[in-house]
């Protein structure tokens, strides 16, 4: 039996370390959101390492030093990867990779130079492509190296890849490995529709291809332009390869993209030289790059090295150092989401990084302003390491002054009259009531957003004027607006504000879940309101459910069948409704008058690719039948819809007894 780490200070140290790490994993792996730059994580893991190498070897296995990361998702179908694919390990200095060097000779026992590749080592999201008999088949994310979630809907959307392979020669099947990425000029460009629409800017170009990878929303997931480049070679049969530069020869030969930069080197010195010359570069190249890598060019050698269990022992990761800068932190502010959550942001004096003038820093939550003693007046070091929003790294102590005190988050809120609580079980906080300025604004932005009313030429600039006019101070005060009124206003003149006026009205005809996803509901998105409106009907038979009525709601769960009858609870969310209803908005859903529809209150799973029908388009057709696509298998789960390659969800659904249609089945029992 393990001994009581309250009596052991070491081992205390590697249970605070392993939930750490375990935190960062999650952010990182599953939502897409990490908290701290790659090198600070590598630091733990490289403490964790060291104390865990005392550890009997028993009390190692459970760690997160023994695994690669797993970014699998309930919602995806899993795929067993023919070759394990695995993260690799990191060094940050000159020495480490020429241990690393030493260490691989001494495992194939040779003296004389290693040749090598080095190439780009790219931010970005690792996938693996599988090609059967030269046809592309799967995409599948790394997941915990074993196996991966099948990604190929949303990966299909990349123009570049090839469908299919050229050449009589090809193998049987074959796994090419690559990250998925978001050129800059993509990146800006959805930030600034999410800034028109009120929302919350994305923090970083690899985060969005990660989250845009893993949408369930295939229509949302199409608007979003992803690249991909490939350089990596998984299994393979039959093996056509001796070495990895010949690898990417073949992978330009079947037009796919590849890094734009690979050079191939006898011994470390060569290969040191040639990271060198990359970093120079890399400014040049499409993607965010943070290193470079160094693999064995023999493949025989790197099958001969193998794998520890975690990375391969033939290649190896040198990141650069990011690019950082010193400056003073002046005064921490507030700034407020739509739903009132509340997030630190560093003002600090202007400073040069990355090629651009920096003036403000994400500070995340109130748990990291603690965990760094960040204080205001502050000299501090920001980095970007890819990030488009700086973060601060480090305080500089030694540089503090004498009369600095530490920051009190619940003090800042005092003084700025920010009546606030922390939300339980986050280091968020938010925002008591609902009437101040920037949420009103924000409010009425998403409310008029095009994943709600769609309300066109009513962005964040018009609602900031109609607010600060006194002219709005709600959403159900845009039904009273009159031209007269707008026409007075910065960029409206006549023609304009009828525009507004009239597109404003035509909103009243919405869908009523456009309606519902409008109010703000928390936790209630554009699917859930669907779901809603297919259980309901109506908005005052759901403002009238009870939370048991609610939560029996397929899609809907105790928080948020909690969450909306607390809204349709409040009275100034009821006086709200009535006055929506006075303007005479669409409250109820209309419903055909032939009958019961083939799928009524029926929940249909996708999988696999079918014969003429997208996704997208099987998906609209069971909402149109009165059914509801849902993307993983239950007991609850009526029918599954199969196409070709169809994965897990197949398996279990055959384990459960739920019927299967071909679409055939599924075309004829809509007719």
């Amino acid at each position: 039996m393990p001994p009581d780490a309250s009596d052991n200070p070491k081992r205390l140290r590697i249970d605070q370390l392993r939930e750490e790490i375990g935190k960062h994993d999650h952010l990182y792996h599953k939502l897409s959101e990490p908290e701290i730059s790659d090198f600070e994580y590598d630091i733990l893991k490289k403490e964790l390492e060291a104390l865990e190498a005392e550890l009997p070897q028993d009390q190692r296995k459970d760690s997160p030093t023994q695994s690669v990361g797993d970014d699998r998702l309930e919602a995806f179908e899993q795929y067993q990867h023919r070759q394990p694919m695995l993260s690799l390990d990191n060094t940050y200095n000159q020495e480490e990779l020429f241990e690393f060097d030493q260490r691989l000779k001494r495992v194939l026992d040779r003296e004389g130079p290693l040749d090598y590749v080095v190439e780009p080592k790219i931010d970005g999201v690792a996938v693996s492509l599988t090609y059967e008999d030269g046809v592309f088949v799967r995409a599948v994310t790394r997941g915990n190296g074993s196996e991966g979630d099948d990604v190929t809907q949303n990966v299909a959307n990349i123009e570049s890849i090839p469908r299919q392979l050229i050449g009589t020669d090809l193998p049987r099947w074959i796994e090419v490995r690559g990250e998925i990425f978001m050129r800059l000029e993509e990146f800006e460009r959805l930030n600034q529709d999410r800034a028109a629409a009120g929302e919350a800017l994305f923090a970083n170009p690899r985060n969005l291809a990660s989250g845009t990878v893993k949408m369930l929303d295939q229509v949302e997931a199409r608007k979003r332009k992803l690249d991909i480049v490939l350089y990596g070679l998984g299994a393979c049969e039959p093996q056509t390869f001796s070495k990895q530069s010949d690898f990417h020869q073949w992978l330009k030969d079947q037009s796919f993209p590849v890094v734009q930069m690979l050079e191939s080197v006898s011994g470390i010195d060569q290969a040191w030289d040639s990271i060198q010359n990359l970093d120079t570069e890399r400014i040049n190249f499409d993607y965010a790059t943070d290193g470079a890598v160094v693999k064995v060019d023999d493949i025989a050698l790197q099958k001969e090295a193998g794998f520890t269990s975690k990375a391969p022992r033939w290649a190896i990761a040198y990141k650069f150092k990011a690019e950082e800068a010193e400056t003073i932190l002046g005064k921490i502010t507030i700034q407020i989401g739509r739903t009132g959550k509340l997030t630190p942001v560093a003002n600090l004096k202007p400073v040069q990084l990355a090629g651009t003038t920096v003036k403000r820093a994400t500070l995340h939550n109130e748990d990291e302003i603690q965990r760094k003693d960040i204080r205001e007046g502050d000299t501090v070091i920001i980095q970007k390491a890819g990030e488009i929003i700086p973060q601060v790294v480090r305080v500089l102590v030694e540089k503090r002054p004498a009369d600095s005190l530490p920051f009190s988050f619940p003090a800042l809120l005092d003084s700025m009259g920010i009546k606030a609580e922390r939300i339980p079980g986050e280091a968020a906080w938010r925002i008591l009531g609902d009437d101040n300025p920037v949420q009103v604004r924000r409010k009425i932005v998403h409310y008029a957003s095009r994943q709600c009313m769609d309300i066109e030429n009513l962005g964040t600039a018009v609602v900031d004027q109609l607010v600060t006019e006194g002219l709005i101070h709600d959403i159900a005060d845009l039904y009273t607006l009159e031209s007269g009124q707008l026409e007075p206003l910065e960029g409206f003149a006549r023609k304009s504000a009828e525009n507004l006026v009239n597109g404003i009205q035509a909103s009243k005809t919405a869908d009523l879940w456009r309606l519902i996803h409008g109010l703000g509901i928390p936790h209630v998105g554009a699917q859930g309101a669907k779901d809603l409106v297919q259980a309901f009907h109506a908005l005052d038979r759901l403002s009238a459910a009870s939370t048991e009525d609610l939560a029996a709601v397929h899609g809907v769960g105790n928080i948020m069948a909690e969450s909306i009858h607390t809204f349709f609870a409040a009275d100034k969310n009821k006086q709200l409704i009535d006055r929506l209803k006075a303007h005479g908005l669409k409250l109820e859903e209309e419903r055909a008058e032939t009958g019961e529809q083939p799928l009524s209150g029926k929940t249909v799973v996708l999988t696999g690719s079918l014969p003429s029908l997208s996704r997208g388009e099987a998906t609209a057709m069971i909402e149109a039948a009165g059914g509801r696509a849902s993307s993983s298998v239950s007991k609850k789960t009526d029918y599954v819809l199969a196409g070709e390659s169809a994965g897990s969800k197949l398996d279990k659904a055959r384990k459960l007894g739920i019927p299967i249609l071909g679409e055939a089945e599924f075309l004829n029992l809509l007719s």
